[in-house]
């Protein structure tokens, strides 16, 4: 089963190659979609793809690289759209 999840993490996530090692997770588990820094310090990001390997990259967001403090998680499911070919960091 194919699933969409966006991920809004919080915390210490910027300025640690958060973005970075998210794209590399995600491309390792065959995930698409993007991630980018938000204004106020977040990271947020757009994953696509079968639902374990979805579910494992978020589980990597609730402690990211070994850099970052992630101090919450914020996971919103939406239905599957099948709209990305790859995954990107969004400026």
């Amino acid at each position: 089963m194919k699933i969409r999840a966006i991920v809004t993490v919080k915390g210490l996530v910027q300025g640690v190659a958060f973005r970075h090692h998210t794209v590399l997770k995600g491309n390792q588990l065959k995930v698409t979609g993007w991630v980018k820094n938000l204004p106020d310090g977040d990271v947020q990001g757009c994953f696509e793809g079968d639902e374990p390997n979805v579910q494992a990259l978020v589980e990597w967001c609730y402690h990211g690289p070994s850099r970052a403090r992630v101090d919450r998680v914020i996971v919103e499911r939406e239905p599957f759209r099948g709209e990305f070919d790859s995954f990107d960091v969004r400026y």
